[in-house]
């Protein structure tokens, strides 16, 4: 009897362990077939979800900074990684879960150990789109009819593919977008605050990588492996490394940005045929270079993690454990972020691209 009690407490010592680790397995999802009736709306809400995914901010972020305007991706970036973690934490403490397959027909297979409130697909729809809306109304003239039917066709899509891909209910949708625009409302008044984030003491750099590192170690912790961790981890590191790229151009004078009250443009440029070569020939060179960056950067952390844990190499469990995932994530997607903000138009400019 007293082995056994020993056992069980060990058993329940190692559960505690690995739950803190974040190395419990997902729930067997049902894999459910299905028949495409509908074409049409198959792809447009297949397309409209990858808007909300990881795809869409890694290029149409990075290009609004080199093409477009850096003013207006650095309140994109800072709105959405604050939008999003928020989003994140709230489903592992609210833990509902994803609707039931059957009946819907789940068409997403990597997220489905997730929680489904809120949307954080409907969240970071919303956030970007009436994040630039708000931010170029008073910067650029334009039709402002035009920006808002934009800014909610946007939201609405990538919304409705979270209802058709199977993953969220309306409640989940819902819930995001209303937990969005109370953020957006209550951050609007500090949005010129975060346009002078550039020119802070020489301290902030620091906190950029400590809080977010901090909030990211700390996630709630789930009773199994979920990628939600990882994202966010990825995503507020990205944020911090944007934000300390950002400070370096400013303190170190690499080159010279937009000032937050630019005139208003009475026409925006049409878009020629030079302009769409010179933004694509920017915008290829840029990613090349953050992949590769990303690649190197993401290895030798690795290395160094599994060789100071003494973890086999290659091992992809050891990648879910909190000491490993989350230091090398923040690493690796920090570095991107500096990356992208730095070194990138540096390299614009000495190819002669801007």
């Amino acid at each position: 009897m007293a082995e056994l009690l020993r056992s069980l407490q060990d058993s329940q010592l190692v559960a505690r362990f690995q739950r803190r680790c974040g190395l419990f397995p997902a729930p067997d999802a049902y894999v459910q077939k299905y028949i495409v009736k509908n074409y049409f709306y198959y792809y447009l809400f297949r397309f409209s979800a990858a808007l909300g995914q990881e795809v869409f901010y890694i290029t149409f972020l990075p290009f609004t900074h080199w093409n477009i305007d850096p003013y207006l991706s650095r309140r994109l970036v800072i709105i959405w990684v604050l939008v999003m973690y928020i989003g994140q934490v709230a489903k592992d403490i609210l833990k509902w879960p994803r609707p039931f397959s059957p009946p819907v027909v789940k068409l997403e297979k990597r997220v489905i150990a997730e929680y489904g409130m809120p949307s954080t697909h409907a969240m970071a729809a919303t956030a970007i789109s009436f994040t630039l809306l708000l931010s170029t109304m008073d910067r650029y003239q334009y039709p402002f009819a035009l920006g808002l039917v934009m800014a909610v066709t946007f939201s609405t899509l990538v919304s409705l593919s979270r209802l058709y891909t199977g993953m969220h209910t309306v409640l989940d949708v819902l819930g995001g977008i209303l937990i969005t625009a109370v953020l957006i409302v209550l951050t609007y008044p500090a949005w010129t605050l975060i346009d002078r984030l550039d020119s802070a003491s020489p301290l902030f750099p620091v906190c950029a990588i400590v809080v977010p590192f901090f909030l990211c170690y700390n996630y709630p912790v789930s009773e199994y492996y979920s990628p939600t961790r990882a994202d966010t981890t990825t995503i507020m590191a990205a944020g911090a490394g944007v934000t300390i790229g950002f400070w370096i151009n400013h303190f170190f004078q690499l080159m010279a940005e937009p000032t937050e009250a630019l005139p208003v443009i009475q026409h925006i440029p049409p878009l020629t045929a030079g302009m769409l070569v010179l933004g694509l020939t920017k915008f290829m060179v840029g990613i090349v270079l953050i992949l590769l960056v990303r690649q190197v950067v993401q290895n030798l952390s690795l290395q160094v993690l599994y060789s100071w844990f003494k973890v086999v190499t290659r091992n992809k469990e050891a990648r879910r454990r909190l000491e490993i995932e989350v230091p090398y994530k923040f690493v690796t997607y920090t570095s991107v972020g500096i990356c992208a903000t730095t070194v990138v138009p540096m390299l614009h400019r000495f190819l002669g691209l801007l």
